[in-house]
């Protein structure tokens, strides 16, 4: 499957944050729009941004070429106002695109960032790119809190392939998060959403992170589940013998069982606990 990337100019890159994200951040920062991870279960497939598009979800891609710039302004111009910054990176794509190992956009705003620190930073990637800015990631930690969220949605890479078949293996997911946090930046495992996974699961996570997040289709898509309805998601269950995952109380077992390898301050679920608190 080809994709097609188009450099654009984007006239804003912090958006206001609304709905999900109104819970400890001020602002989202998508560094480019639309992924070519193609996750089968993606709410934004059902958002505005895509349902208006013409090309299907995946396979398409816009580098928004002038980000770094724009966030250098937007800041200086909020903090003339004495506003906090609070930044969640990235809500509606994923900064570490295949392409940001050429297009350096993602890395471009991080340079930004580390002149001009916003008072928190939560960057949400499957990419296992993200290594390759631990340097940024370790001179900006000594400006404002950073936290590096990995989604790890199973420790199952067929489960993965069944879902998310375009998004890098489980492995390297892990392996760069444990680099992240050897270097001393705070991290967290992204269970969003849940999919099966094996026993070992909460031990694979052992000691490469800070906290864990722990989200489903049925209340993380924005939707209370409607949205993931649309997309298949409960046939797509069904088809393989999984229908047991998707019950709309899964994250209170997922919960427990984390809870019996993990101190219960480390764990987070869904919309109300997901964000750590931020200074004002």
């Amino acid at each position: 499957m080809g994709i097609e990337i188009k450099d654009v100019l984007a006239k804003k890159i912090l958006t206001e944050a609304k709905g999900y994200l109104d819970v400890g951040f001020t602002h989202s920062l998508n560094p480019y729009s639309g992924c070519a991870f193609s996750c089968k279960y993606c709410y934004v497939r059902e958002m505005p941004i895509q349902r208006f598009k013409e090309i299907p979800w995946g396979e398409w891609l816009d580098v928004k070429t002038n980000a770094a710039l724009n966030y250098r302004k937007e800041i200086m111009k909020l903090r003339k106002k004495n506003n906090a910054v609070n930044i969640f990176m990235s809500s509606a794509t994923d900064p570490y695109q295949p392409i940001e190992r050429k297009a350096n956009i993602t890395r471009g705003i991080l340079e930004e960032m580390t002149e001009n620190p916003p008072d928190f930073l939560q960057i949400q990637t499957r990419g296992p790119l993200i290594t390759r800015d631990i340097d940024l990631l370790v001179k900006l930690k000594e400006k404002c809190n950073v936290l590096v969220s990995m989604t790890i949605e199973t420790d199952r890479d067929d489960i993965r392939q069944i879902f998310a078949p375009c998004a890098p293996g489980i492995k390297l997911r892990l392996k760069a998060l444990k680099e992240v946090h050897d270097a001393g930046i705070s991290t967290q495992a992204s269970i969003s959403p849940v999919l099966p996974f094996t026993p070992d699961f909460p031990k694979v996570l052992d000691r490469i992170v800070n906290h864990i997040w722990i989200d489903t289709l049925s209340i993380g898509d924005g939707a209370m589940g409607k949205r993931s309805d649309r997309l298949g998601m409960p046939k797509l269950f069904e088809e393989h013998g999984l229908s047991k995952w998707y019950s709309k109380d899964i994250h209170v077992n997922v919960e427990k069982y984390f809870n019996k390898y993990f101190p219960s301050e480390m764990i987070r679920v869904s919309k109300k606990e997901a964000f750590p608190k931020q200074k004002a």
